[in-house]
């Protein structure tokens, strides 16, 4: 079975374009590859390697991704190159990783990693190689469309990654290609079955982009140290204490260590379960509350920095859009209005829960993935009691 999906990416395409597809070793690059074959192109593989372990002993999936990617580029016949991006990614994305942390945020490397690394070191290689595009196994689409590219959802709801690429530019997305946009994950892994690839059924990766699996903890603590401190409750009362702000994101049920007590019982004491919903930088103090309807868990406004639209431009704002705070989230009726300086305020049309600092905000209109920006903060109940804890009411 042969799709066609280059006429959605720029109309007519030549059946000789060079194309340098990132392989990762996993399923879909690997049939994103396979389709560009069928098509005509000239197909060169290419491996990133973007990640050496600092201590031996440490996890090893890149060298048994490598093999798998050799081997379904021999199966295609087609050249596998390898490149080192390890400076790079310190630079662009892992360095910005920690700084996020160490200001108590939780931070997205997969954006920056797509926009640094898959979309600048690895285009420009690709360029340099004499390459006219490059290809992933991202499922999303580009459409050209009165010489602008715009980026659209893949049709699989369940796999739709333009949430991850919303800061992409015009440039990149002209020598970008997904052919995986138009299928859904089950289609992609039975092409992988009928080619014979040894990697059909691999488990998609997980973790931290590029460095996989981890303890997170004990990964973190190599880089940044902790201060533990206090646990407190909105109202200010002591029942625990913390490892170090950085290992807690908002929204967080588990690994709190205070089990189900409730608020002035002992440490046997029962009650619903404890969620993280807010950090106290300022006092190093983590404040927890109890139940998952929490009011300080919720909010309709937040306050976004470092905002990218895809076009090069905002639309006209204020403007009614939806949004999405975290991957898969379904999308959320918003307006979005303009504060300068590249930053933006969304308000919602129903509270969201668990929004959380250093994750992007991503904005569509239908399915285009218009841009999005890095949350900075929210506006609501939780900003209102954290003031009153910092003043002692």
């Amino acid at each position: 079975m042969v799709f066609s999906f280059l006429p959605v990416v720029s109309g007519s395409m030549p059946r000789d374009r060079r194309v340098i597809v990132g392989m990762s070793g996993g399923v879909d690059s690997s049939v994103a590859a396979l389709l560009l074959q069928q098509q005509g192109c000239k197909v060169t593989g290419l491996f990133m390697r973007n990640w050496e372990d600092p201590e031996p002993g440490g996890p090893c999936q890149a060298a048994q991704d490598a093999r798998d990617a050799l081997a379904v580029c021999e199966r295609l016949g087609i050249e596998l190159d390898a490149v080192n991006f390890t400076r790079q990614y310190w630079d662009r994305v892992f360095r910005y990783f920690l700084e996020e942390y160490a200001r108590g945020r939780t931070p997205n490397p997969d954006v920056l990693c797509n926009k640094e690394i898959k979309f600048r070191a690895f285009l420009d290689h690709a360029l340099a190689q004499g390459a006219e595009f490059i290809a992933t196994g991202h499922y999303a689409r580009v459409l050209r469309q009165g010489g602008r590219f715009r980026l659209l959802k893949g049709r699989d709801p369940d796999k739709d990654q333009s949430y991850f690429l919303h800061a992409l530019s015009q440039e990149q997305l002209a020598r970008a290609w997904f052919p995986l946009g138009s299928l859904r994950k089950q289609e992609v892994r039975a092409l992988a079955r009928r080619a014979g690839f040894p990697n059909h059924d691999k488990k998609d990766s997980t973790g931290i982009c590029f460095i996989g699996e981890r303890d997170f903890k004990t990964f973190l603590q190599r880089y940044l140290p902790a201060r533990p401190g206090e646990i407190r409750t909105p109202e200010g009362e002591v029942v625990g204490r913390h490892e170090g702000l950085m290992f807690y994101t908002i929204g967080q049920r588990k690994g709190m260590g205070i089990g189900g007590r409730r608020a002035g019982d002992g440490p046997a004491g029962g009650g619903a379960p404890w969620y993280v919903v807010a950090k106290d930088m300022e006092r190093n103090v983590l404040v927890v509350a109890q139940g998952s309807d929490h009011p300080m868990l919720y909010a309709t406004r937040l306050v976004t920095e470092r905002v990218h639209w895809i076009a090069g431009s905002p639309p006209p704002l204020p403007a009614r859009l939806t949004a999405k705070t975290r991957y898969r989230q379904p999308d959320q009726p918003c307006l979005v209005t303009d504060l300068g300086e590249g930053r933006c305020r969304v308000i919602f049309h129903r509270p969201q829960r668990a929004i959380t600092p250093g994750q992007s905000v991503v904005f569509y209109r239908g399915e285009e993935c218009l841009g999005g920006g890095i949350i900075a903060g929210v506006e609501g109940v939780a900003e209102e009691m954290l003031e009153r804890m910092e003043h002692g009411a």
